[in-house]
């Protein structure tokens, strides 16, 4: 017979679990460790993958983005879907699905067969992760413990993280760039087999109708929006990216009038008019741009320019991750006694300096500025997620939480895709820009130098004598100058989440 959690009005004076509650912490943490070693496994194995399947430089960022695109555009209405069926039944359903298509994703014999399966992984991924979030809210109904908990949740993604570069080293320098898929297998079955019989199912005890219009308007808003910013990336101004951006837009107002108009909407849009809530999912965001981009280009910097193993280049950021891990712990303490619009920009402001850090010391072509750089940067990314995410369910009903939790994932959802195609985006362009091709290359191999750095790698390689050394000198100077203005921008926009954070996150200080 299966158990539906009531839902007690949540505060410091709520009911406290015990050992179950705690366990049931565990098994859900599972799927956000998964989620995280995957995004850090793709990143460190996207140079054998490049050498491997010959993609193109817009076949290599659509490799890492069709994963979170179609994440971002299905999240909304998985988390909704999770309130009205019930929020274990979906997670175990995408486990199911996710542990499938990973066996597929690891043997795809092309890029366009990996990012269809990349894309499949997107679909059972969005019935995962708001699933977690939401079912910590209904376990954890006493504030201070659901503190605690959701910061172990944050941290289970950066200790993913750090996991995810080490395992994912030793597989890449063991086997080929497939076996770092197959990882989801031994991860998900665990979860399949405990989930039933720790986690309590809940759900929306008045969910309302299913809204298919709302359901079709919810991903005609996020995805073309999403695709637009790719485009742009990628390709720059075009009126193709402009068209897909201003449908995303169109859409995005049709659903908003539609949920205003429900009598039991979708996705309550008076949660955005509370400071706390927008400010949290945009601060959310923004971190989550700013730690993506910056894994983008460290981990090829590390690798083709540092000429790091996988292994080497993972072990190289354990410290920061540690830190982050550390720092998401830490500031729950913290938080009950000082106010989050003060917490969040000061931990913030460690991290523009650890942009600032990678900017004004890649000429030294070390790996010691790196990992100081990251480790800077991990603590500010760590306490803002911790806080953010715990202030956006704070801020919502509890019926609600799988639609509240589906808006905290599609903004760190949104920000990887952002972190990948605008930051990504922005040094692959700058990097086009300033490379000077030595004389004498063939056509093809010019060609391929120029579209990536993985290209010029593979090209210098194939080269015999000084011709190979000065093409690989020109592309490594290049990609060290796309570095230092990436980095900037990073910077920036850390800094414009610290300002927002400072506006927004003013609540009452807590006992």
């Amino acid at each position: 017979m299966t158990r539906t959690a009531s839902i007690p009005t949540a505060g410091t004076d709520a009911p406290r679990v015990g050992a179950r509650g705690w366990a049931a912490l565990i098994v859900l943490m599972l799927p956000v460790l998964l989620v995280s070693v995957d995004n850090t496994v793709l990143s460190f194995a996207l140079p054998e993958i490049s050498i491997a399947l010959a993609p193109s430089g817009a076949e290599q960022l659509w490799i890492i983005d069709v994963y979170p695109l179609v994440l971002a555009g299905l999240l909304v209405t998985m988390g909704t879907l999770g309130d009205r069926f019930g929020r274990r039944r979906m997670l175990l359903i995408g486990a199911s699905g996710f542990a499938a298509v990973s066996v597929l994703a690891a043997f795809a014999p092309t890029a366009g067969l990996l990012i269809a399966a990349r894309a499949l992984l997107g679909f059972f991924g969005a019935m995962l992760m708001p699933s977690t979030l939401s079912l910590l809210r209904s376990i954890f109904v006493n504030r201070d413990q659901r503190r605690l908990a959701i910061a172990v949740w944050a941290s289970a993604f950066s200790a993913g993280s750090a996991l995810g570069p080490i395992v994912g080293g030793f597989l890449l320098e063991h086997f080929s760039w497939g076996s770092v898929f197959l990882i989801a297998v031994p991860v998900l079955i665990p979860l399949l087999i405990a989930a039933p019989l720790l986690v309590p199912e809940s759900r929306d005890p008045n969910p309302g109708r299913i809204d298919l219009l709302s359901i079709a308007l919810s991903m005609a808003a996020m995805i073309p929006v999403v695709y637009a910013i790719k485009s742009l990336a990628v390709d720059g101004p075009s009126v193709v990216a402009g068209a897909w951006a201003l449908l995303g837009v169109v859409m995005g107002v049709l659903f908003v009038r539609r949920q205003l108009r429900a009598e039991i909407p979708m996705l309550d849009m008076a949660l955005f008019r509370r400071g706390t809530f927008s400010g949290a999912i945009l601060v959310n965001l923004l971190s989550v741009v700013a730690l993506v981009g910056f894994l983008y280009f460290v981990s090829q910097h590390l690798q083709l320019v540092l000429g790091l193993s996988p292994m080497m280049a993972g072990l190289a950021l354990v410290p920061g991750m540690a830190v982050m891990i550390v720092a998401g712990l830490g500031v729950v303490p913290i938080s009950r006694r000082v106010a989050p619009h003060l917490v969040v920009p000061i931990g913030l402001a460690f991290s523009v300096a650890g942009y600032l850090i990678v900017a004004f010391t890649t000429h030294e072509h070390g790996v010691a500025p790196l990992i100081i750089a990251f480790v800077v940067l991990g603590i500010g990314i760590g306490a803002a997620e911790t806080i953010s995410n715990e202030l956006i369910l704070s801020s919502a009903p509890a019926e609600k939480a799988g639609a509240a939790s589906a808006v905290s994932e599609t903004a760190y959802e949104l920000g990887a895709v952002l972190g990948t195609a605008v930051l990504g985006g922005i040094i692959t362009a700058f990097y086009r820009a300033a490379i000077v091709l030595p004389a004498g290359l063939p056509t093809e191999t010019a060609d391929a130098a120029r579209e990536t750095l993985a290209g010029a790698y593979t090209a210098s390689n194939e080269l015999s004598g000084t011709l190979g050394d000065e093409l690989w000198q020109a592309a490594a100077d290049a990609f060290g100058s796309g570095v230092f203005i990436t980095s900037l921008i990073g910077a920036g926009l850390v800094v414009v989440a610290g300002v927002i954070a400072a506006v927004t996150l003013r609540t009452r200080t807590p006992r």
